[in-house]
């Protein structure tokens, strides 16, 4: 039996032994899989693993291995475990994966670049260290080659528009260090787009913030609108001459989170031809998780909210003994592989086939959906889509091939775009509308 076809097995029997599956799937199941992610490259378009990295080890690449199984790293109190490295790729038959570069929201500009660039040091040295196993991509065709070299491409993702500091010159050389994306906010809006997470402040994109969608447009770095407002994910989308792509995110009609996408969004995105890639984040898949976590996020507030109050501020003990308390009598509920196919399946339903990949968020979630607990599980999603009845051409699409066709036409777009000098638009100079 092929090496891979024993990892496939793997994965789906440990799915299997968590009472996920009511019977083994049948050998021509795995060799489906098999034979679709051999042909395709499945690409996932959001991994958080140099963040990690940085947040457990200080970028000290000596304290982490990964060719070895990371899951048995030790683990700080109240932290998951390392869902990602190079033997679980290969059981999950990754061909591609974008991994973030992502700094905090709140962090200064000049000290936000200089992270971001830490962080990119930092995917480069990993690829560096392995390259029998992955090599950098910067285009379609660099994931195709890679792909059939059975090596795992390895593309950079930018996590939020802070990190060029309100400057076109230093989105350009994130460009010319290989990022192909950037997601236009995080957490908190910036000086030229509103976030999901905040109340609106420009109520969607400045003059800069379209001078930025021109840039990217023109470099052919493409325009990622997870974390946005509606208002943005609406004017980024009409104004793109490319493809769009959410790298991160779940449905709002299904789960009404203001991170995911809602359907009128999902039928914007069929005209513009872009792509929903979709996150494995409990709480974006599943409603009962989301409320948890919110209902979590207040007891914490209300043992401890300093400097404004709670019951136990100034008094960290007595404060993490109340959430224990409360965690014990409200077990965190599980998402499952079938809340991740729902969304999937419902952005096909709402926007098409030709619309949909995998963006798992691996590394920045503090709980994966059951049967899905790392990198080497995405066999088990697979085989319950083929359980619904998907076709192998719908399942390439679904894959990988949606995905390279989008980073194909930013790429066919940018060809044209480049005839024309780079915008010198500033935050306090835009271009005129």
């Amino acid at each position: 039996m092929a090496r891979a076809t024993v990892l496939l097995n793997a994965a789906l029997i440990a799915a299997m032994a968590g009472g996920l599956a009511n019977a083994a799937p049948s050998a021509e199941v795995n060799a489906r899989i098999e034979r679709i992610l051999t042909a395709t490259p499945l690409i996932d378009g959001h991994n958080d693993l140099p963040m990690l990295i940085r947040e457990r080890f200080n970028d000290d690449l000596s304290k982490i291995d990964v060719a070895a199984d990371t899951s048995k790293l030790p683990v700080p109190e109240g932290k998951p475990r390392f869902y990602t490295d190079l033997p679980r790729l290969r059981a999950g038959q990754v061909g591609a994966q974008f991994w973030s570069v992502f700094v905090e929201a709140a962090l200064p500009g000049p000290e936000a670049v200089q992270q971001t660039l830490e962080q990119i040091d930092i995917v480069k040295r990993i690829v560096a260290e392995h390259p029998k196993e992955l090599a950098m991509a910067y285009t379609a065709a660099d994931i195709r080659r890679i792909h059939r070299e059975k090596r795992i491409a390895s593309l950079i993702g930018v996590e939020g528009g802070h990190q060029i500091n309100n400057s076109l010159g230093v989105l350009r050389q994130l460009y010319a260090l290989g990022a192909r994306y950037i997601t236009l906010t995080h957490s908190r809006n910036t000086a030229w787009a509103d976030s999901a997470s905040e109340a609106p402040k420009h109520h969607g994109l400045t003059p800069f913030g379209r001078d930025v969608i021109r840039e990217l447009n023109r470099l052919g770095m493409m325009v990622d609108l997870s974390h946005v407002s509606p208002d943005v994910m609406r004017q980024a989308t009409e104004l793109s001459m490319a493809p769009v792509i959410y790298s991160h995110s779940s449905t709002r009609a299904l789960v009404d989170n203001p991170r995911n996408v809602p359907d009128d969004m999902l039928k914007l995105l069929r005209a513009n031809g872009g792509i929903v890639m979709v996150n494995l984040v409990d709480h974006f898949v599943c409603t009962p998780c989301m409320v948890w976590e919110a209902d979590r996020l207040a007891q914490r507030a209300r043992a401890s909210f300093p400097p404004y109050g709670g019951l136990y501020v100034g008094q960290p003990e007595r404060a993490a003994a109340a959430l224990a308390e409360w965690d014990a009598a409200h077990p965190r509920p599980k998402a499952t592989v079938a809340d991740v196919a729902d969304h999937i399946e419902h952005i096909r339903d709402v926007a098409g086939i030709d619309h949909v990949g995998i963006g798992s968020d691996f590394e920045g979630m503090d709980a994966a959906p059951e049967g899905l607990e790392g990198v080497d599980r995405y066999p088990v999603l697979f085989a319950e889509l083929i359980r619904r009845g998907w076709s192998d051409q719908d399942l390439a699409k679904f894959a990988g091939e949606n995905l390279l066709r989008v980073m194909a036409a930013a790429e066919t777009v940018s060809a044209k775009l480049k005839q024309e000098p780079a915008s010198g638009a500033t935050l306090d100079a835009p271009t005129k509308p």
